[in-house]
């Protein structure tokens, strides 16, 4: 699948746009450094005044606001410009919740490692025996598909979002009638596969959210609880992500929080009025896409994964097996629901891309967990995320 640089707001939540950096925009003010500095200095010795930059100049291009906190081995940084809420011109806080969208996967994929930690499931299975009958229809097979599969995106499965109903009712003004509709799991993979595979599993790699909808039913299935349980019983409670949730259908965003904003179209470059696309029913995003946190939790959360906390040493390498994956910017590859991205002077950072109407987010880290940055688009049509990242990890 063709990942684009810019414009993501029409693929939210699907794959596609939480492959890339995302870029957003909006008429906000601010370019001044609203963030704020612990007296720390980042790993290279430079501060984060550079991010800092990024962020502004993210505004300057359109964004409504940026909200977002650098954890690294001498500070905790946060970082905010532009505005939370563009009729009352509320600034961005570094602390604001927002949807994380794909980021959600890492959550999912944690928690299938940990079950196999625990012997209660082999990724090489087959979807077919945890969920029998489930994937079936024009060509795609669950008999066919290995858990492994989907948690990496090499199984050739449709992405429910690509379908062009969904899509109308999610990416164009019609979201406005349909902002509530509640979807379960099994309806967004009847969607997906109305449409043909689209390979042969284990060929090739393509992102999409179907495979991470059946993963979480997968939880379910073995654990006998919903995703959302698990997810907070082996992760969120343990870790303290207190500012981290799993909605199932609950359209409200808690405090503290900013307001996020779509122009609702499917053009490349959109023009037209904003909208406040805010309250939304998540369920049409679930186990791919649903989850709500914040830039302290979102690094906490990866520092504590990628420094060796939450998965045996096995099981941590088998999520950072990847395969690559070509024009996605500084995204290089993709293991068990985590992304490799590799910035321009050579470190490598681990994490995860998430949008979703309205949002757009990253969160990274250094291979050791010790350095890491997660942060907030409250937009979905333009900007450059990607900058931000080069701006923490290679500052000029």
């Amino acid at each position: 699948m063709a990942v684009r640089r810019a414009r993501i707001g029409a693929v939210g939540l699907v794959a596609a746009a939480a492959l890339t950096a995302a870029s957003f925009t909006s008429p906000a003010a601010a370019g001044q450094d609203s963030g704020g500095s612990s007296g720390g200095s980042s790993v290279q010795g430079l501060g984060h005044a550079q991010t800092q930059a990024a962020m502004n100049a993210a505004v300057k291009a359109g964004v409504p606001g940026v909200a977002g906190q650098v954890k690294d081995a001498f500070s905790l940084w946060p970082g905010a410009a532009g505005v939370g809420n563009l009729t009352t011109g509320a600034p961005r806080s570094a602390f604001d919740r927002y949807r994380i969208g794909s980021m959600t996967k890492t959550f999912v994929a944690t928690v299938l490692l940990q079950l196999e930690a625990d012997g209660r499931i082999d990724l090489d299975s087959t979807v077919e025996k945890w969920l029998p009958g489930v994937v079936r229809g024009n060509g795609n097979d669950g008999r066919l598909l290995s858990v492994r599969q989907l948690l990496n995106h090499t199984s050739g499965v449709p992405s429910y979002t690509s379908d062009p109903e969904f899509l109308e009712k999610g990416f164009t003004e019609k979201f406005l009638e349909h902002r509530y509709d509640t979807y379960t799991p099994a309806q967004l993979v009847g969607i997906a596969v109305r449409q043909k595979p689209l390979f042969d599993p284990g060929t090739s790699w393509s992102y999409s959210n179907t495979n991470y909808i059946l993963a979480g039913m997968i939880i379910e299935k073995v654990t006998g609880h919903p995703y959302e349980d698990e997810i907070k019983r082996r992760i969120v409670q343990p870790l303290g992500l207190y500012a981290t949730s799993v909605p199932r259908t609950n359209s409200s965003m808690p405090a503290p929080s900013s307001r996020a904003y779509s122009k609702l179209s499917l053009t490349p470059q959109p023009t037209g009025p904003t909208y406040d696309v805010t309250e939304l029913n998540p369920s049409a995003a679930g186990s791919a896409g649903a989850m709500i946190s914040d830039s302290g939790d979102l690094n906490r959360f990866y520092s504590a994964l990628l420094g060796g906390k939450l998965l045996p040493a096995a099981q941590l390498k088998e999520m950072k097996t990847t395969v690559p994956v070509s024009g996605a910017g500084l995204i290089t590859a993709y293991g068990l629901g985590l992304m490799k991205f590799s910035p321009s002077c050579g470190v490598t950072v681990w994490g995860h891309g998430g949008n979703i109407q309205g949002s757009a987010s990253q969160a990274v880290t250094t291979a050791d967990g010790k350095h890491a940055l997660a942060f907030n688009f409250n937009g979905d049509w333009s900007g450059d995320s990607q900058a931000v990242i080069e701006a923490e990890y290679c500052p000029k």
